[in-house]
């Protein structure tokens, strides 16, 4: 196994640079990919925040750079209204809708790597990856308790179907198709301070990653959310109005709208929010959304109220 390219050090001390520098050295990057690929690179562009960085800060440096909108369906209709406002942005949609992946393959609860294991756990109890979900497995044994999931092993026994494959059918696979249609090579938003697993990822293959199978470059790796919060209040750049405003609150900023524009339906992480969560929000912004939520499946809806009822988080 070839060694990481920085560590958590070098992470920490990047993430500590000021502003100024981590625009330089972010627009650097964007420089290397896009002259590596002689141009052939796109932006992806979710209509979310750190994307809207992303594409200020590309746009900077190549004015008529592509970006790519893969609109799944999922998406707030304030994030499509937005998109709407961008030119040279490239359209794509998934094969499949999400009930239809919900239908076949089950819900995205709790984590990707939760929703996996719970998922392969499910249809193979007996397996090693089941092992996780006990206490005094051998998988426990081995790693410790801290990477025991036993808290979750209740899912195993879910009445309804439990997967992490929603993210590849709605967004990974139509953006792979895209590339094999147009041979551009993507730039993403993706900041290691969001989850262990980019994290890692940075540690490993830095912000561009060439070697990759599926070549990426992920030059705000190093950002923050402050940072991001930061650039578009700093340089006056406009970004989706589901956001609110941005304002200082007790010397960080925040937005007074919501926190989050990923997927609408999606249940990944709730169980940390406060309330109001974004369900409990949704219901009040997007009470037409919300209904199409919750509605249980025999009645044209997705079916999350039961799945939240299941695993304890409160929606109404």
């Amino acid at each position: 196994m070839s060694e990481n390219k920085y560590t958590k050090e070098d992470l920490k001390i990047m993430q500590n640079w000021s502003l100024r520098r981590k625009i330089q050295v972010t627009q650097t990057r964007i420089l290397e990919w896009y002259q590596y690929y002689d141009g052939q690179v796109y932006v992806s562009f979710s209509g979310g925040k750190d994307s809207t960085v992303l594409l200020d800060l590309a746009r900077r440096v190549y004015p008529d750079i592509e970006a790519v909108f893969v609109d799944t369906g999922l998406e707030y209709p304030e994030i499509k209204s937005f998109v709407k406002t961008k030119d040279n942005i490239a359209w794509i949609r998934p094969k499949i809708p999400f009930h239809q992946v919900i239908e076949k393959y089950g819900y995205p609860i709790i984590s990707k790597e939760v929703s996996r294991d719970i998922g392969v756990a499910k249809n193979k109890p007996d397996g090693k990856t089941a092992e996780k979900f006990k206490k005094d497995s051998e998988y426990t044994k081995k790693y410790g308790d801290r990477w025991c999931l036993e808290k979750y092993a209740y899912l195993i026994d879910a009445p309804f179907k439990i997967s992490n494959k929603c993210c590849n059918i709605m967004k990974k696979n139509p953006l792979k198709e895209y590339h094999n249609e147009t041979g551009l090579r993507p730039i993403i938003a993706t900041m290691a301070s969001e989850s262990v697993l980019r994290k890692k990822d940075w540690l490993e293959k830095g912000c561009n990653a060439f070697d990759n199978k599926n070549p990426i470059s992920k030059p705000m790796s190093f950002w923050t959310e402050q940072d991001v919060l930061t650039y578009l209040k700093e340089f006056n750049v406009p970004y989706c109005r589901i956001y609110g405003e941005i304002i200082d609150d007790n010397g960080k900023l925040k937005t007074t709208g919501v926190n989050r524009t990923g997927c609408m339906f999606c249940m990944y992480g709730v169980q940390y929010e406060q309330e109001p969560n974004r369900f409990q929000q949704m219901k009040i912004t997007h009470p037409k959304q919300y209904d199409y939520c919750m509605r249980p499946v025999e009645e044209g809806g997705l079916g999350l109220g039961k799945v939240l009822d299941y695993i304890g988080v409160k929606y109404k």
